[in-house]
């Protein structure tokens, strides 16, 4: 899969990404509200990797695809499709510290989630993240999510304080 934008390109991950992936999975913001996502060596990224790689081309995910810059061709994080409980589905997205505050979160996602849920067939994708989150949240909102609980909740195996919103194809 391959996915343009005016500055962006999502397409399928290559082994030759697990240093770019290592080093943009370090910054604090990762470390903090998404530390399963944090890939200390480069060998941990590329086994990662590899697993992704063999999502492809099935519709039961995760379905995890990097994010370039086009101008310079840099690998700038990922956006993603996740199965949760009873067939539903969740967008996440991480773009490394230097690149945040560009827009290019919501660039990516927006371009992202009405393809890949048709890859999915699903017609709702639910966003979630910790309500501490603020810039995720501004994400989610700009791209059409609906705020639809905010408050004590589970979030990775933790009881913790958690927005989730839904996402409904029109």
């Amino acid at each position: 899969m391959r996915i343009e934008t005016d500055r962006l390109e999502i397409k399928e991950f290559t082994l030759d990404m697990a240093y770019d992936v290592h080093k943009n999975s370090l910054d604090e913001d990762n470390r903090r509200f998404v530390p399963d996502e944090v890939f200390e060596t480069e060998e941990d990224a590329k086994e990662t990797i590899e697993f992704l790689m063999s999502q492809y081309g099935s519709a039961d995910g995760p379905l995890v695809y990097p994010v370039f810059v086009k101008e310079d061709n840099k690998n700038i994080g990922y956006v993603q499709m996740v199965p949760i409980d009873d067939g539903k589905w969740e967008i996440g997205y991480h773009i490394a510290k230097d690149y945040t505050r560009k827009g290019y979160a919501t660039e990516a996602v927006t371009a992202f989630l009405p393809v890949v849920a048709g890859v999915v067939n699903t017609k709702e994708v639910y966003g979630i993240c910790l309500s501490e989150n603020v810039a995720s949240k501004h994400v989610l909102n700009k791209c059409g999510f609906e705020a639809i609980f905010e408050g004590l909740g589970d979030y990775q195996g933790e009881k913790r304080e958690i927005f989730r919103s839904v996402w409904k194809s029109k």
